[in-house]
């Protein structure tokens, strides 16, 4: 999955063989809310979209491997006669609701990276009131966060998704370079991009300790239970303003790359990557360079032009979807 300006694109390559690109015009929330583009704002605003958009990509990319194999089976009942070609009708069709799906994982994610945290560090006697308990509390939320994506990493589509992580990264780079978007330059860059979602995650873990340490410096109900109860729920619409701040870190870790101090503070989530992204095959290399050749299609086109504002294309080839875009 790529996203530029004014395009999101999510390229697949299905079982059959073939390339299915799907590509959208991009219009982010703060284009009709201008407010929401300020500084310390749009950190919240990227983060539920690009997990809007990532289990959009995901959803999309199930549905045209299921739509694969189905092909693949029809083929071999027909005894092979002809080519196998995922049907985008039925991928189509076969659509889940995201806002299920959504709502699970973010209630998930509250309870295992705010909620639990919070319940052991209050088991382990700290104040909730003090320093000590959100350090604590920070440290046992970054154990479990590392040691989640450890633990799902040894599943294998997961490592395959990882694979897929650093072949976005590698073809991102090779973009950046200069260099030409061929398969041979995005091939020897580095998979450990500074601006990455991990990193950023890192840094969001790092920026709660400080705000919940500075904002949550009180008693919200006498009794010691349901103050944490009540904390915990406190701490999750927190988590929009730390994610503004970490943002804004971010940015200006990419800007100010050669400092050693902004080395060192993006060093961690660098080091996450080696878990959170794999080298990657050569055929998904050519999947995320093809993602980012059909956002820039939309990027370079005539603003007057006519253009569809969604497709979905399906090609024999990465070389024939590359002779298309190019």
């Amino acid at each position: 999955m790529m996203r530029s300006p004014n395009s999101l694109a999510v390229v697949c390559r299905s079982v059959t063989g073939e390339v299915v690109i799907k590509e959208q015009v991009w219009r982010s929330i703060w284009e009709r809310l201008g407010f929401l583009r300020w500084p310390f704002l749009r950190g919240s605003v990227v983060l539920v979209e690009s997990l809007i958009n990532g289990m959009s990509a995901l959803s999309f990319s199930a549905k045209i491997q299921m739509a694969g194999e189905n092909a693949k089976d029809k083929d071999d009942k027909d005894g092979g006669s002809g080519p196998t070609t995922v049907d985008l009708t039925e991928a189509e069709e076969k659509a889940p609701s995201m806002v299920g799906v959504i709502l699970f994982s973010t209630l998930l994610a509250a309870g295992l990276f705010i909620g639990l945290p919070h319940a052991l560090t209050a088991l382990l006697g700290f104040s909730s009131a003090s320093v000590g308990f959100h350090l604590v509390d920070g440290l046992i939320k970054a154990t479990i966060f590392v040691g989640y994506i450890a633990a799902i990493g040894l599943m294998a589509d997961i490592r395959r998704v990882f694979m897929y992580h650093g072949a976005e990264h590698k073809a991102i780079f090779a973009y950046e370079s200069g260099e030409g978007m061929t398969l041979e330059n995005a091939r020897r860059q580095t998979r450990f991009h500074p601006r990455c979602g991990t990193s950023f995650l890192f840094i969001v873990i790092l920026v709660s300790i400080v705000g919940f340490a500075v904002t949550l410096r009180f008693t919200v109900v006498d009794n010691t239970v349901l103050d944490h109860i009540a904390k915990i729920f406190i701490k999750i619409p927190l988590l929009f303003p730390v994610a503004g701040v970490s943002y804004e870190v971010l940015k200006l870790s990419a800007r100010f790359k050669d400092n050693l101090v902004v080395r060192a503070l993006i060093a961690p989530g660098l080091l996450l990557q080696r878990i959170t992204t794999r080298e990657p095959t050569d055929d998904q290399l050519e999947v995320a360079l093809l993602a980012i050749e059909k956002t820039l299609w939309r990027e370079q086109l005539d603003p007057e032009g006519e253009a569809p504002e969604r497709e979905i294309e399906v090609f024999p080839s990465y070389e024939k979807a590359r002779t298309v875009l190019s």
